[in-house]
């Protein structure tokens, strides 16, 4: 089953918020299951979004207590890791999607960019040409196509 990571801010502004629900929906909507961090921000609306369209939602939680994830999450993974678990986000997710973002997004594009996962930029960091830029979620998807039927050639 293709996992699709959506990472970016505990903390967004409403039009972001709105591109992190597209987002979510999308990915319910081709069958994946969305990873995210559990929290707030762009990791609950994305995951809000993916409800909406009967999807599955995974949040890997920084902490030790499940309870601590939005009510969108189907599936609460405790790590009492604290941002350690970003590493955990990038290595499940198949594919990652960077919504926005501050330091903690920039610390999973730069693991998901040191492991060669595709990474795909919607107003987040622009701090590698490996990273797919998408102005919105039907960009970004138009980009996941593509990806997927690249891995289907290999």
């Amino acid at each position: 089953m293709l996992k699709i990571g959506v990472i970016g801010g505990s903390v967004c502004r409403e039009e972001t918020a709105e591109i992190a629900y597209q987002v979510g929906r999308k990915i319910a909507d081709m069958g994946a299951v969305l990873i995210c961090g559990g929290l707030t921000g762009i990791m609950e609306y994305s995951a809000k979004g993916a409800k909406a369209a009967g999807g599955t939602t995974i949040g890997i939680l920084p902490g030790s207590n499940d309870k601590a994830a939005n009510k969108y999450i189907d599936i609460p993974i405790v790590t009492a890791m604290d941002n350690a678990r970003n590493v955990i986000i990038v290595r499940t997710a198949d594919i990652i999607i960077a919504i926005d973002g501050s330091l903690g997004t920039l610390s999973e594009i730069a693991l998901g960019l040191k492991i060669g996962k595709p990474i795909i930029g919607i107003n987040t960091w622009d701090v590698d040409e490996r990273i797919y830029r998408a102005e919105d979620a039907d960009a970004a998807f138009q980009t996941v196509n593509t990806i997927l039927s690249q891995e289907k050639k290999k």
